[in-house]
């Protein structure tokens, strides 16, 4: 106590005063009618793939992520990002390389944290006629539909897929490592839940943006964080 006091003789007035009053005063008893809410004693999902079931699965759009990121003028990277994302995944665990994903990713709905940015990045060509700087005024949703995946160490693989993006299709490899997997609790909506990191590259002028190329790198850095809800529904075609 007496060091307590001593350090508010050497506070401002005003902030002695707050010390004080904090001390003295006691906190307002918490209402025993209310229940605390339950704490659950460690995470539904684990890194663990004997989780993992087989079956159709849907993209949770409010829990995946795709991080673009670009290197601007030699200072700095920058980075925005994709959500809403909705799509498929067909799994099975004896036999990860049949896994197929198709997925959609609205790129009107890009965030970053610049208003100009975003405003050039959905702004209408410079001339009629001409090709906007990146994605223009109304762009079409990109799209990403994989053809191979091939195993590359335990809960590790590498896909490639068609990305469209821009009107414009081409190859890209994902490095893919599974995260976690379990069920969700039925407050939460529940489900079987699967979740996945992923990284790869591109060039944007592969997708007819070039614009202030090499100012702005010319290579673009994926960086994705899905999860997947499996699908009780009766939808055996998967379709999206």
């Amino acid at each position: 106590m007496n060091r307590l006091l001593g350090t508010a003789c050497v506070l401002p007035p005003a902030l002695a005063f707050a010390a004080a009053f904090a001390m003295s005063t006691s906190l307002p008893a918490q209402d025993s009618e209310t229940p605390r809410p339950k704490v659950a004693a460690s995470p539904p999902g684990r890194p663990d793939s004997s989780l993992v079931s087989g079956g159709l699965y849907k993209a949770d759009p409010d829990h995946t992520l795709v991080e673009w990121s670009v290197d601007h003028l030699g200072f700095s990277p920058y980075f925005g990002l994709f959500g809403d994302v909705t799509g498929t995944l067909h799994l099975e665990p004896q036999r990860p390389e049949q896994a197929r994903v198709a997925v959609t990713i609205p790129v009107s709905s890009v965030t970053v944290v610049s208003p100009g940015l975003k405003q050039h990045l959905l702004k209408p060509p410079r001339t009629e006629g001409g090709k906007p700087d990146f994605f223009g005024p109304a762009p079409e949703d990109a799209r990403f539909v994989s053809t191979m995946v091939r195993t590359t160490g335990e809960d590790q693989a590498e896909m490639t897929g068609n990305l469209t993006l821009n009107g414009i299709t081409n190859p890209v490899t994902l490095d893919v490592r599974f995260h976690g997997a379990g069920t969700m609790p039925k407050a939460m909506g529940g489900g079987e839940v699967i979740g996945f990191e992923a990284t790869g590259t591109f060039k944007r002028s592969d997708f007819g943006m070039d614009f202030s190329i090499p100012l702005v790198s010319d290579r673009v850095d994926l960086r994705i964080a899905a999860a997947f809800i499996k699908d009780t529904g009766d939808n055996p075609s998967g379709e999206n």
